[in-house]
């Protein structure tokens, strides 16, 4: 039974955290919208979230196999997940970063970003009222 309420907590927790990663990213994007040559980042959300999830290891990933390790980087927190953006128009400068995509993409996120902490709120909140003593009144 706990195993049930820990997993959807858990997953959602992990889609948080990679909800504000990509919010990092498209942050930065916009940050340097003017910055000639910058190279506009994004990742693959789906993937991510599937990699971050997944307890099944990757062949040919790292591992831990000592209390000391450190564990590799999960879904879009390595830098091979990140994906560059490509350009929708030609620019002198070579900078990709398209402002109408990016303010999308960043108000899409934020709105996921918003209901995703609003369901592990609402998770948190039926658990902890269904602990409650139906005496206390």
């Amino acid at each position: 039974m706990l195993n049930r309420l820990t997993d959807g907590l858990n997953f959602q927790t992990q889609a948080l955290t990679l909800r504000s990663e990509r919010q990092r990213l498209l942050a930065s994007n916009i940050a340097n919208a003017d910055t000639p040559g910058f190279q506009a980042r994004d990742m693959d959300f789906a993937r991510a979230l599937r990699e971050a999830s997944s307890e099944n290891a990757q062949p040919g990933a790292l591992s831990t196999t000592q209390s000391g390790h450190m564990a590799p980087p999960a879904g879009a927190r390595s830098e091979s997940q990140k994906l560059y953006s490509t350009a929708a128009q030609t620019n002198l400068d070579s900078n990709t970063v398209d402002m109408d995509r990016e303010r999308a993409n960043f108000a899409d996120n934020s709105v996921k970003y918003e209901a995703t902490l609003r369901f592990i709120s609402s998770s948190v909140r039926t658990a902890l009222d269904a602990m409650k003593s139906h005496n206390a009144a």
